[in-house]
């Protein structure tokens, strides 16, 4: 890889719809499931997929709870977003499985505003399973070309990493880049999605 974006990409699924959920206290529920890179956790709103998180011990769903109960208002409720959440984890049982796009639940875009939601969304909407970007390329797609370093941001930001795709943008020289899940865990999502050879070990 050598520029911004990658060759012609390949199999596209259906793209996840999403969902701009209104202000205001609203019920959540999570879930943490097990995945080849570790436990995910997962929560959602009534109106989609709100959080996903990697490395998902105890500890860090714990975490994950308590800055949910405070950004979206009020305590988990277990009957609030369990089709979500369902929906999510097997979505994840089949992208893990090669069978390729991730598509899920509707997706609940209100942990992230601004610029970051107007990139995340872009790159939803145009970086499908098997296709990388360059984080310049991405400013550039979003009107914005010399913003690369707010991409990088607006990655590290990223509510719902796997459904959002963030593992995808990569460094203009080839480099693979940072990612919150760990360069490892990135290096096997872009060995799954063929853009990067298996790990060896």
């Amino acid at each position: 890889m050598n520029s911004d974006t990658s060759p012609e990409p390949g199999a596209r699924g259906p793209a996840p719809e999403r969902s701009d959920a209104p202000e205001g206290p609203r019920g959540w529920t999570s879930v943490v499931v097990e995945s080849p890179i570790g436990p995910l956790f997962l929560a959602a709103t009534a109106a989609g997929l709100v959080r996903v998180a990697f490395h998902a011990d105890a500890r860090t769903a714990a975490r994950e709870r308590a800055a949910l109960a405070a950004r979206l208002g009020g305590p988990e409720d277990p009957a609030t977003g369990a089709h979500a959440v369902e929906a999510a984890g097997e979505a994840l049982e089949r992208y893990f499985a090669g069978d390729g796009e991730l598509a899920g639940p509707p997706l609940d875009w209100s942990l992230v505003t601004g610029f970051q939601r107007e990139v995340l969304r872009v790159l939803a909407a145009e970086v499908p399973f098997g296709a990388v970007v360059g984080y310049g390329e991405l400013a550039r797609r979003v009107g914005q070309p010399g913003a690369a370093q707010a991409v990088g941001l607006a990655m590290g930001a990223n509510p719902l990493p796997l459904f959002v795709a963030c593992h995808r943008v990569v460094e203009r020289d080839g480099g693979i880049g940072g990612f919150g899940g760990g360069v490892e865990t990135k290096r096997q999502l872009l060995a799954l999605e063929g853009v990067l050879p298996e790990p060896l070990f």
